[in-house]
């Protein structure tokens, strides 16, 4: 029996556990995009796919919906896939392992990919259901949008006629986004060769236990990147004890989830072991008593490891003085709106044969502020002697002071729930900004059911939210006349 098969509206939540099934992480979405090809061939719809597994289905509307304006329904069908270390999953082949206790709905010891797996499931069941009546309905399954909106970005919208569109990619049932931030991804590198030891003794220095999470959605919560405090936790290391030598400095998978752990190699010099045993022990109460209330699992450790070779204490040093100098987190606060206006995350790093590769995810609603930010990052890399290369930049989305479907959502929600909505502006990326670009003049709203921790193994998404959320789609399009 499938796990989710009690669960209700049944509808939504069959498609979502055949979409689970299948890996789809960013980069890797044949398979899903067939599967959703697959919908549309069985139900006799009209559908696209293009060459980079973008899907366009399209429903006729129903008797008496004819001249109503057609609607867009958006979901991108790739998520993050990210797992416990204790994980033997293969999530590039496996799908997932659902767990439901009725009310929430996991993935057992990996992400979900609720974002954005249940807007999928969602578009592909109202466009199944034979009996609700709605206007001419174009479904658009974007693919790669978590690694920078790249789905979006390619797709041809020539054959779109819809005038408003609804995206299903927000996390806070009743709560409706009308703007959000653009951002890019920078791909940094600092040159480094690794040398011999000469007496020291290597250990390995272990980050770990941090929350991490959404680098949009939760960089404002104070959370600690491990990759962001390793640095600091080697710089202070190297004051207290000189010679240090790096050997090996790694984490995060994704440029855009605040990474949850790092996993460092160092030398020190031949007598400075308890120097740096005891350093370490006492780091770990600072860390532990800065980052209380917001990331009480964060634990430093160190054990003596085999260490073969490592950059020289030079060398060391001024990669740590470039690496300290970098900003994380939150640069600026919108006054428009109680949410994140600017904000930097240094997602991936990892030492390699000819240095150390890292990148960040910038992200902000303000053009200028983006550019700043790229700025900066650039000044202290090029003084450091280091590159940038900037990829994945896509534009913001500025809030409407007028909107129709903004004004039927409201009322569509408060109708099936009895409760007001509310309206927001948001951190994160999401596609309306690139389909604005390209299609002037569309009205578009972000909607979705309650999810937690979404980008990490705690995710987990709210069933009786779903089900608020499928009514209210239900009735905004009986309402779009």
């Amino acid at each position: 029996m499938a796990v989710l098969s009690a669960l209700e509206p049944k509808e939504v939540f069959s498609y979502f556990e055949k979409l689970c099934a299948v890996p789809h992480g960013s980069y890797n979405t044949k398979q899903i995009s067939d599967l959703c090809v697959g919908f549309a061939q069985e139900l006799g719809l009209r559908w696209r796919q293009d060459e980079i597994n973008n899907v366009i289905v399209w429903k006729d509307a129903t008797p008496g919906y004819e001249q109503a304006d057609a609607v867009i329904l958006q979901g991108h069908i790739d998520m993050v896939c990210v797992k416990t270390k204790d994980c033997a999953k293969d999530m590039a082949k496996e799908g997932l392992d659902l767990v439901t206790d009725g009310e929430w709905v996991w993935a057992d010891k990996t992400s979900l990919g609720g974002d954005n797996g249940i807007a999928v499931a969602m578009i592909l069941a109202i466009l199944a259901d034979k009996e609700l009546p709605h206007p001419a309905l174009e479904a658009v399954f974007t693919v790669d949008e978590e690694v920078g909106l790249n789905g979006a970005k390619a797709l041809d919208c020539s054959d779109l006629k819809g005038k408003k569109l609804v995206n299903l990619d927000s996390e806070l049932e009743g709560v409706f986004t009308v703007s959000c931030a653009g951002g890019a991804r920078l791909d940094c590198f600092l040159a480094g060769q690794r040398e011999a030891l000469n007496g020291e003794t290597g250990y390995a220095v272990t980050l770990s236990g941090l929350l991490g999470g959404h680098s949009g959605a939760e960089i404002h919560k104070g959370r600690a990147s491990a990759n962001h405090v390793m640095c600091r936790v080697l710089y202070t290391a190297m004051e207290r004890v000189p010679g240090l030598r790096v050997a090996d400095i790694r984490g995060g998978q994704f440029d855009n989830v605040i990474c949850p752990r790092n996993d460092a190699r160092i030398a020190v010099p031949a007598g400075q072991e308890k120097e740096l045993e005891g350093f370490i022990q006492e780091f770990d109460a600072v860390l532990k008593n800065e980052y209380a209330g917001c990331d009480d699992g964060i634990t430093l450790s160190c054990e003596k490891s085999g260490v073969e070779a490592a950059l020289p204490a030079e060398e060391t040093s001024r990669l740590l003085h470039i690496l300290l100098a970098f900003p994380q987190g939150v640069q600026a606060m919108s006054v428009d709106f109680p949410v994140v206006q600017t904000s930097l995350n240094l997602g991936t790093m990892a030492m390699e044969e000819d240095g150390l590769h890292f990148s960040f995810s910038v992200r902000s609603s303000v053009a200028s502020q983006k550019e700043m930010v790229i700025q900066r990052i650039r000044g202290i890399l090029e003084l450091g002697g280091g590159t940038l290369a900037v990829r994945g930049s896509y534009p913001g989305w500025q809030y409407a002071k007028e909107s129709v479907l903004r004004e039927d959502i409201l009322a569509a929600y408060k109708e099936v729930s009895g409760k007001d909505g509310v309206i927001e502006a948001i951190h994160a990326g999401l596609e309306c900004g690139l389909f604005i670009e390209k299609m002037p003049g569309l009205d578009a709203v972000s909607v979705g059911p309650e999810m937690h921790d979404v980008h990490s193994v705690q995710e987990k998404l709210s069933v009786p939210s779903t089900a608020m959320v499928y009514r209210m789609m239900r009735e905004l399009l009986k309402r779009s006349r």
